[in-house]
């Protein structure tokens, strides 16, 4: 016998749903406004560091796609206990990376490219594990497009260099993120 919830097939639409909607106007909805500076500002950063707007727009895009997703599955609790400890690893590790990104901005020439990307890997890991049975191999895939994205070594020098042509957007984004941090969102 066929086995049929129209509970999950409501959610797999909500997802098909939201994964092509990932406009501006869109983002507004799900994502408050300092996340949306600090994702204008990352999309600025790979324009400016790779030269590419569709490159660009497209890892923005993708990272979009994922949070909104993996909101709706936080929202609908599908996550399990186990998994609900992994996204908790998650967030301290974003947090942790967050703290690290800010500290690395307002301290000139302590920027460690092994260290953030380390820890971009370990959050890239660590969110796999987490959407392994909630999320395609697709969605797996933007995972690591974004994460790959920013956690480039000539893109963290370029963004790092002190009165580099990426300096002022990594201000931006450090604002941000302490304002998040500040606010126990992040």
């Amino acid at each position: 016998m066929e086995s049929f919830s129209s509970k999950d097939m409501a959610l797999k639409a909500q997802k098909k749903i939201l994964s092509s909607m990932a406009s501006k106007s869109m983002v507004q909805m799900f994502i408050d406004d300092t996340s949306s500076e600090i994702l204008d500002e990352l999309y600025r950063v790979s324009k400016e560091h790779s030269g590419n707007r569709t490159e660009a727009q497209k890892v923005v895009k993708d990272l979009i796609k994922v949070a909104v997703k993996i909101g709706v599955l936080y929202r609908h609790n599908r996550f399990s206990a186990e998994e609900m400890d992994l996204a908790q690893d998650f967030k301290k590790k974003l947090h942790q990376g967050a703290m690290t990104a800010i500290s690395f901005q307002e301290v000139d020439f302590t920027f460690d490219k092994a260290v953030m990307m380390e820890i971009l890997s370990d959050c890239r890991d660590t969110l796999l594990k987490l959407v392994d049975k909630h999320l395609t191999p697709k969605s797996h895939g933007r995972i690591k497009h974004v994460f790959n994205h920013y956690s480039d070594p000539d893109l963290l020098t370029n963004l790092y260099t002190p009165q580099g042509p990426l300096s002022g957007h990594l201000e931006k984004i450090c604002k941000g993120l302490n304002k998040l941090v500040e606010e126990g969102k992040l």
